[in-house]
């Protein structure tokens, strides 16, 4: 069960931080990923606490740190825009202003990892795993275009609703927990003339805003609403796009501006604030990092370091096994249970414990980064 070359399904964030520290540590890894280049768009994500280090060892923590939003503060206005509240001292989506968190745009951090790792490993862009077989020799791959392929282990870096996790764990719904929110994402002009600043619009169950973006040359539309579980292709964006405009037909303020940029957004994003719960993060030749293995949804604020995190570990513990699954993967799932476990907590509606500032203190120590380099 050694382990030299591995595939890794998803190219966003943990699958790159996973591609790092694997080449570094001696691996071959590979990334194949559905899009046909990477995904632009998304929301304002955050490095935080163990994250940051995990950056550090990595060279890009300057780097991170100069795509900083420089967020200011937000306000809730009325549906005639008259302000209703507004602060310098937290946003909406990256909390406090001040402290050591970074807060950055879901894409450039992809940019910032794809650069530090396109000229060691090896990327597939516009293809993605159909099935997966496993026996004594490895893992056989196949995939949706190109040829099949051996690979000694499999990851699962594939979001939420991960194709890797399917074809080895069984049916997503067997894993997921909705949250009661839905949540579109995309980018539009900066209209309101909005610097570093957020500024959003709340009626009953629903929620509209907008942020600025890279140095107020552009915006990110944000519109949330509370719903059950809704059925809808994933893949049809114009039936999300037509959902969201319906379910936002008759919002004031600037709901109507937003909702005429929408249709010609590029980067779409429509899903539901979820979260995957799983016994076990591993099978055989296969395991799953960051979303694909243990989402902590937007809600948590938690994602991104999640996913570094568990990234960084999981390289770190095939290292330290000398690439044999049967201690590695074990090693890396006991290593990262509290963390999740205290991460995940944040986002959940029957949390009960401290606020969020302590909570996520605690969370953050709940693990105790190895220095694998070494």
């Amino acid at each position: 069960m050694k382990t030299r070359n591995i595939l890794i399904s998803g190219a966003s964030i943990a699958g790159p931080t996973l591609a790092y520290w694997l080449h570094r540590h001696g691996f071959r890894p590979t990334v194949v990923e559905r899009a046909p280049s990477l995904r632009g768009g998304g929301q304002a994500i955050d490095v935080r606490g163990a994250a940051l280090t995990i950056s550090e060892r990595m060279g890009l923590l300057p780097e991170i740190r100069g795509a900083h939003t420089r967020m200011r503060g937000m306000s809730f206005v009325d549906g005639e825009g008259h302000t209703l509240m507004s602060t310098t001292e937290e946003t909406l989506t990256g909390g406090a202003t001040d402290g050591e968190d970074v807060e950055l745009m879901r894409d450039d951090l992809a940019n910032i990892l794809h650069r530090a790792t396109r000229d060691d490993v090896e990327y597939r862009f516009g293809d993605s795993i159909t099935s997966l077989t496993e026996d004594d020799g490895g893992i056989h791959v196949t995939f949706e275009h190109g040829a099949p392929r051996t690979f000694d282990l499999v990851v699962g870096a594939d979001g939420v609703h991960s194709q890797v996790r399917t074809l080895v764990f069984g049916e997503e719904a067997r894993f997921i927990r909705h949250l009661g929110t839905y949540l579109s994402v995309f980018t539009a002009p900066n209209h309101l003339n909005l610097d570093h600043w957020q500024v959003f619009h709340q009626g009953p169950g629903r929620m509209a805003g907008m942020f600025s973006a890279r140095n107020n040359t552009e915006a990110r539309v944000i519109l949330g609403f509370q719903s059950p579980p809704l059925e809808f292709n994933r893949r049809d964006t114009a039936r999300q796009k037509q959902l969201v405009a319906d379910t936002f037909a008759d919002m004031g303020w600037e709901t109507p501006r937003l909702l005429k940029a929408m249709w010609d957004a590029p980067d779409f994003y429509f899903d539901s604030m979820s979260q995957i719960f799983m016994d076990r993060w591993w099978s055989g030749r296969t395991v799953l990092v960051g979303d694909a293995g243990y989402c902590g949804s937007p809600m948590s604020g938690q994602g991104t370091s999640m996913a570094m995190v568990g990234a960084y570990v999981l390289a770190g513990e095939l290292k330290a096994a000398g690439g044999d699954l049967r201690a590695a993967l074990p090693a890396y799932e006991e290593r990262l249970r509290g963390f999740v476990h205290r991460n995940q907590s944040l986002a959940s509606p029957d949390m009960k414990g401290p606020p969020p500032r302590e909570a996520m203190q605690e969370a953050a120590n709940a693990i105790r980064l190895v220095d694998y380099r070494s």
